[in-house]
């Protein structure tokens, strides 16, 4: 049977320049939610200390927003993308308004928790007076506000499947852009502390969701949406969620870990979890190019894997892997040089802080190349048919060791517990090398 010669960059394009024309898009934009989520809590930790560890508990619940969000959208690419691909405009605009009217429920839902649970949220969390009202305040407007953020997330999506992809890094980048401009503004300008960092971020996700708007109303021509004949379908919900609850479940795990160690750390000291919030939003910055290097090695591995090519299969997974360690290497020595520098000038540090914070970083810092060892083996797993693998890894990395690992040491020896996190992230390192190799053997060896 004669086979067309490859034209599709997947297939001819050199495999290094592919991966990172792949992913420098994705990498660009979380990188740009990064250093926004990082300044965000820089102008509140000069606030005060209280305010900043109001920041560090309501973190959980903002990312749990986010994982319901993302996998949402998971699910509503995937229908969306099919409907498309099989050339059924009408179909694929119901889906449109389907996702739409989704996301709304979604704010529905964070408002009432917004509404009605917060402040159960941080009294159970917490006992100091103070320490609860900046964090009701401030997430009770980031809740009950994020309308604009799941606006963002419906329009980036119906952008990619209409293939407008730069779409996603114009709302995502110009809401971040707005975010970072506001924040002084409204925290110290206007003296309004917590609420100003808020209020700042809703007004950027809003501005976000308006210039989405505005980009799928431009792309009209190409796919256009009739909301007035709109009716919900359980045709069409149905599968969306069965896509999507999956992903939801494995981008909350991060959210119950965030949880947990917040839970944890609480009973030993206040200072411990506003060092734990500092790394938090210290590490996202690290990791999130990594993630984005997940992102677009996982089409380039599924595209070589349908082609049947293991030579760029193994080469992309090399490549990929040094680079993802190269990024988190840089993050690892910056963290061991300059965690003081860190503390001091970008979070205000007392002394106690100072003293807990530095030790603290620089043993997680130990756990950075583990962990992208675990992390960017997803990017087989996941092509490959082995979702089941990385959602396994996700579970150890996160929740089935770190949290028992702990409180090990949090009985044992509380200055210990920082441990628990290079010690967790090399035994789920061991793991992910085990499951590579068993993939290898019994999918990319037979290619």
């Amino acid at each position: 049977m004669h086979e067309e010669p490859q034209t599709n960059i997947m297939g001819t394009m050199p495999v290094d320049r592919l991966v990172l024309t792949m992913s420098w898009p994705v990498m660009l934009s979380m990188l740009l939610q990064a250093v926004y989520n990082l300044w965000d809590s820089i102008c509140v930790a000069q606030v005060s200390d209280d305010a900043f560890l109001a920041l560090s508990l309501a973190y959980p619940v903002q990312m749990l927003m986010i994982a319901v969000c993302v996998g949402t959208g998971v699910g509503f690419n995937a229908v969306l993308a099919k409907r498309l691909g099989e050339g059924k405009a009408e179909e694929a605009s119901r889906v449109a308004c389907h996702g739409y009217f989704l996301y709304i429920c979604s704010w529905l839902v964070f408002l009432l928790f917004g509404l009605l649970g917060t402040r159960v949220f941080f009294t159970l969390s917490i006992d100091d007076p103070a320490v609860v009202e900046d964090g009701v305040q401030y997430l009770t407007i980031c809740c009950c506000l994020s309308i604009g953020m799941c606006m963002q997330f419906v329009s980036e999506r119906v952008l990619q499947c209409s293939g407008k992809p730069m779409g996603f890094m114009i709302i995502q980048g110009s809401g971040a852009l707005i975010n970072m401009v506001l924040d002084p503004v409204f925290i110290f300008l206007f003296d309004m502390g917590v609420v100003g960092a808020a209020v700042a971020t809703v007004i950027g996700q809003i501005t976000g969701a308006l210039i989405g708007f505005w980009l799928v109303w431009r792309n009209r021509k190409h796919f256009p949406i009739h909301p007035r004949r709109f009716r919900p379908e359980g045709a069409i919900i149905r599968p969306i969620y069965r896509i999507g609850a999956p992903a939801i479940v494995m981008q909350s795990v991060s959210s119950f870990m965030s949880l947990g160690m917040n839970q944890l750390l609480i009973r030993w000291s206040e200072t411990a979890v506003w060092v734990i919030g500092v790394y938090f939003k210290v590490q996202s910055f690290v990791f999130m190019p990594v993630f984005g290097l997940n992102n677009g090695l996982v089409p380039v591995i599924s595209y070589n894997y349908g082609a049947r090519s293991r030579e760029r299969i193994v080469h992309s997974i090399r490549f990929g892997v040094k680079l993802g360690l190269v990024i988190l290497a840089a993050g690892t020595i910056l963290l061991w040089i300059f965690p003081g520098v860190l503390l001091r000038y970008c979070f205000a540090a007392s002394p106690e802080a100072m003293e807990m914070g530095v030790y603290a970083l620089r043993v997680i810092a130990c756990s950075f190349l583990f962990a992208g060892v675990s992390i960017l083996s997803s990017s087989v797993f996941q092509p490959l048919g082995y979702s089941r693998y990385s959602l396994w890894v996700s579970l150890l990395r996160q929740l089935i060791l770190l949290l028992p690992l702990s409180i090990m040491f949090l009985a044992l020896r509380p200055e210990w517990v920082w441990w628990a996190f290079p010690i967790t992230e090399a035994m789920v390192m061991a793991v992910s090398i085990l499951l590579y190799r068993k993939v290898y053997r019994e999918t990319i060896q037979k290619i």
